[in-house]
């Protein structure tokens, strides 16, 4: 049956893929970009090769975007401070590859070829990798196929399956098996994962659940953040900072009016708010808002802080680092489509508060379950919350330890990977 699946994968599938991605790229600059990009993805892996070590062991990390190679880092690092490997990290998505591309501690970074047979061929004969990790659910079947056939290994980590996945729908299900299958072990988040990939006739005994190491990501950053002070103190000293990230205009349609009403009663609440797209327009956007009520100022010219009340950040790749000055969290993406990582705020040990958009987050309804998040669906709730938190210092205190507990106990799932990797290696 794989035989079937894979004349069909190859003769139909993979066609289509292809000319629809070509009809999107028209469209669609991200997808053009991607496409630019691996024009000479051979000729530079030729190239980029020989500068590897080819007396040590070669890893292949591969993510779909930048998101899931966050999850890959702790794994990463880890073996490139404990073990003498090459690192090989790919990419489908141009925003993973074009924000990664000086990470220190990869030996050779690229984009996934497009998953022709004969492209999946050519990749792993030039990479040679020893062994192969595959991140959170981005697999391509002629690459896995390929890999089977010269026996080696690959691991599928921080493996996720939904209950309602599309990967469970009949004709689907039959092809996902016969790729799943390929995997020396699969290593889930939860034990809900667990099951899902068991219904896919996976042997059980490849299958073991080992956590998420977007929990060891976030610690790790957090310790070191404590000693970067990116807003002096003097300035927070006397506050009581909320701190919204990764905000969209659907967010602050509703944060801004309940923090303008927060302000009127509490004179020591400040505002630090980051928008997930810091355009000019955007910035300008939100200074408006608050234009003739309250004064706001941009964090790049913080210098000329003069008791402002918000604080807007002007800048990118600051804001895990930011919620370590917040009293209470606001995550943004939770009043448009997906709330954004809510893990960035909660490692601080600080009350999380999200709109209602969290199918996506499992770690935001587990937040809430233990009390250390607070999902809110308007104005008039969102204003409650927050009032309550600012005047009842024991309440924010003690949701704020579960915020931190709920991360704390969810670490160690780098140590399992480890363990796992340096059995192949």
């Amino acid at each position: 049956m794989i035989k079937v699946w894979q004349i069909i994968y190859n003769i139909f599938i993979i066609p289509a893929l292809a000319v629809i991605i070509r009809i999107a790229a028209i469209f669609n600059r991200k997808i053009r970009t991607g496409i630019t990009g691996r024009r000479r993805i051979f000729e530079d892996l030729i190239l980029n090769r020989l500068t590897l070590d080819n007396t040590k062991k070669t890893i292949w990390f591969h993510s779909s975007s930048l998101g899931e190679f966050e999850q890959a880092k702790p794994i990463i690092e880890k073996l490139k401070n404990e073990t003498p490997v090459n690192i090989v990290v790919s990419f489908f998505s141009p925003s993973g590859y074009e924000n990664s591309k000086k990470y220190p501690f990869a030996d050779l970074i690229t984009y996934m070829p497009f998953d022709s047979n004969w492209r999946a061929e050519r990749f792993i004969k030039v990479v040679k990798p020893d062994i192969a990790v595959f991140m959170r659910y981005d697999i391509w079947p002629n690459h896995i196929w390929a890999m089977g056939r010269k026996n080696i290994p690959v691991l599928l980590v921080d493996a996720t399956m939904k209950k309602k996945s599309l990967r469970k729908l009949p004709l689907i299900k039959s092809f996902h098996k016969y790729v799943f299958r390929e995997f020396n072990k699969i290593l889930t988040i939860s034990e809900q994962d667990s099951t899902g990939f068991k219904e896919f006739g996976y042997s059980p005994e490849k299958i073991e659940i080992v956590g998420d190491t977007r929990f060891d990501r976030v610690y790790n950053r957090s310790l070191a953040a404590k000693t970067t002070k990116i807003i002096d103190e003097k300035i927070l000293l006397t506050k009581k900072v909320l701190i919204a990230g990764s905000t969209w205009e659907q967010d602050e349609d509703v944060l801004l009016p309940v923090f303008k009403k927060l302000a009127k009663f509490d004179e020591k609440v400040l505002l630090i708010i980051a928008p997930h797209e810091p355009t000019l327009l955007h910035l300008e956007k939100i200074e408006n808002e608050f234009a003739g009520e309250l004064e706001a100022i941009r964090l790049s010219l913080l210098n000329n802080y003069i008791n402002q009340r918000i604080i807007i950040v002007d800048s990118i790749g600051v804001l895990s680092i930011l919620y370590n000055h917040a009293d209470a969290a606001f995550v943004g993406g939770s009043f448009k489509q997906n709330v954004h990582n809510v893990l960035e705020a909660a490692v601080y040990g600080v009350p999380v508060i999200f709109g209602p958009k969290i199918e996506n987050s499992q770690e935001a309804k587990q937040l809430v379950e233990t009390t250390g998040g607070m999902l809110v669906r308007g104005k008039k709730e969102m204003y409650r919350r927050l009032r309550s938190l600012f005047q009842d210092e024991d309440l924010r205190l003690r949701r704020g330890e579960k915020s931190f507990e709920y991360v704390h106990k969810n670490i160690g799932a780098t140590e399992k990977i480890f363990s796992e990797i340096k059995k192949i290696i």
